[in-house]
């Protein structure tokens, strides 16, 4: 069970006392709560790639070197290359019945919209139900847009002024001011008119092209009604587990929750003491309520492994005057969604609950990652086949209490395709030293985040570099609030040789176009050739790539309907 855009001060069980959430704190009393449990990344796409895959996102090239850092447009081929393995993949090889219900966000088509490359069912899915892309505010009228806004109003200004250009002409040319050709005027007036559809096209008509719910590779409901999707989600979920009760499966519950827009379930509407973010949060609380009121009715409880987690941490900059505070909080942790390698992007919550095989109440404070779920599944289903460079460890030793040490001794932490952080934990101690390379510069000055863009960025003018790195011991300061130097920290000089070295070592396991010339080994030839898929060719919208209900580009549809 996966949230989107969920800080780890939001749960009752992490520390929040002002949000109801009985149904999640009760998974982590009846079962493993993880204090130290670390997306690969603090956005969505590229975390959900290592979450899928068990590696870093740079390993299947979808990471960022600019701006746009996550997939935009359905209609771009940027996406989870075919050539990737998942653990539903595997799962399925090892005969469990797979399905995805939800969020996706990791592509669908390559070359043509029927090809499905990147789509669910490609990547070991045998059942999908949900949102190809994401949930976004371009899905609701008067929410205003996510996409690319700044291009979207450029390209709507010289759109005007090629129009004003054409009406001056056309208007010299009436009153005899000069002559001018009727052939000019001609291309000119359809030059006005591409130029407006270059613009119009693809982001006047994002909820049809973007906002819209597929079954399998049908796509069933264009632009979807955003109103009845919490339920309709949660009965495709409960639905898969009664189906599948008497056989393996394999279930991702990817919600929609919480990331804006916001729902208006009138169930939950104005209930909370932190109005729509906090409706929304208890909605999803009593979703995974019902989940695990389903497993449990069904008798398979002491069969089933549940697991409950976010993608990444809260938004902090996501606010406006009439909704409030629409993103999430990251409790004592600095930083948040899309912020690098500071702690509140990335540290979320992890709850494992298998009533008679994990000990209720246990708590974990040893660093894990969200890329430990792919091997711990396969060791599950005892899948010993050969697979590729691993970035994840089998949790089941450290959740059982067989070992009481993560085999993570060090941790890297991206900022798009920038290694911007790295953790180290050293053997035979408490602490976590964090090494930040470089952060996002925040604004205003003195403030949390990057309150002018909404979103930081991992590059240029938008970061400082910091020679020598930033360092912290998370152990005692886990707010990131003092950083170390030689004079606090004796082992000063040993921490950022050690990381120095374990990030060389590192690079050598990553493809060409990654790694520093001459830092391959044999292990990983395989992966050579990796070819970015957040590149402005890969998420910019191609028609003949937009999936469509209907004859394009006449798409839409309800579901249960017929075509509109």
């Amino acid at each position: 069970m996966v949230v989107d855009d969920l800080g780890i001060g939001d749960i009752g069980c992490y520390g929040n006392d002002t949000i109801r959430t009985p149904n999640i704190d009760r998974l982590a009393s009846d079962g493993v709560k993880l204090t130290q449990h670390i997306a690969a990344a603090p956005l969505c796409t590229p975390s959900r790639t290592a979450f899928m895959t068990g590696r870093y996102a740079i390993r299947s090239g979808m990471v960022s070197t600019g701006r746009v850092q996550v997939l935009l447009f359905l209609g771009g081929s940027g996406g989870l290359a075919p050539s990737e393995t998942t653990f539903a993949k595997r799962l399925q090889q090892q005969g469990y019945t797979t399905g995805l219900v939800g969020k996706w966000h990791l592509g669908v088509n390559c070359k043509h919209r029927e090809d499905h490359c990147h789509h669910p069912n490609q990547h070991g899915f045998s059942y999908f139900y949900g949102l190809p892309f994401t949930l976004f505010n371009d899905c609701v009228p008067g929410e205003g847009s996510d996409v690319l806004v700044d291009l979207q109003h450029a390209l709507q200004n010289l759109t005007m002024l090629l129009g004003v250009g054409l009406l001056t002409i056309v208007c010299a040319r009436v009153c005899g001011l000069f002559e001018v050709g009727l052939w000019l005027l001609v291309l000119l007036f359809f030059l006005c008119i591409l130029a407006t559809a270059v613009w119009y096209v693809p982001f006047k008509f994002l909820p049809t092209w973007n906002c819209i719910i597929m079954r399998n590779q049908e796509v069933i409901e264009q632009p979807m009604t955003v109103e009845t999707l919490p339920q309709r989600l949660l009965g495709e979920a409960q639905n898969f587990i009664k189906r599948n009760v008497d056989r393996p499966f394999l279930l991702v519950f990817s919600l929609a929750h919480i990331h804006t827009p916001m729902f208006k379930t009138p169930q939950f509407a104005g209930k909370s003491r932190h109005g729509a973010y906090g409706d929304n949060l208890e909605e999803v609380d009593w979703m995974i309520g019902k989940i695990t009121e389903t497993v449990d009715s069904l008798g398979i409880a002491n069969n089933t492994l549940m697991y409950f987690t976010s993608d990444h941490g809260g938004h902090l900059e996501d606010s406006d005057s009439r909704t409030g505070q629409k993103g999430g909080w990251n409790g004592i942790y600095k930083g948040g969604k899309a912020m690098g390698g500071w702690e509140g992007g990335i540290r979320v919550p992890g709850i494992f609950r298998w009533p008679g095989r994990l000990r209720a109440g246990k708590v974990v404070d040893e660093p894990t990652s969200l890329m430990d779920l792919y091997p711990t599944l396969k060791y599950l289903a005892k899948d010993k086949q050969p697979d590729r460079q691993s970035d994840g460890y089998n949790l089941m030793p450290l959740l059982e209490g067989e070992v009481a040490r993560s085999e993570h001794e060090f941790m890297f932490h991206y900022c798009g395709i920038y290694l911007n952080a790295v953790r180290w934990h050293p053997p035979g101690s408490d602490s976590i030293f964090k090494v930040h390379f470089f952060t996002p510069n925040f604004f205003p000055p003195g403030a949390g985040g990057c309150y002018d863009t909404k979103i930081c960025l991992c590059h240029g003018e938008h970061v400082t570099h910091h020679d020598p790195p930033l360092l912290y011991n998370l152990f005692h300061d886990p707010s990131e609030s003092r950083p170390l130097t030689p004079d606090t920290e004796p082992r000063y000089a040993e921490i950022l040789e050690q990381t120095a070295k374990a990030v060389e070592s590192h690079k050598g396991t990553l493809p060409d176009e990654q790694a520093p010339a001459g830092a391959h080994s044999e292990a990983n030839r395989a992966e050579q050739g990796v070819e970015l898929q957040l590149t402005w060719d890969k998420i910019l919208w191609r028609p003949w790539l937009q999936p469509c209900c209907g004859t394009f580009p006449f798409c839409g549809c309800k579901e249960n309907t017929t075509h509109m």
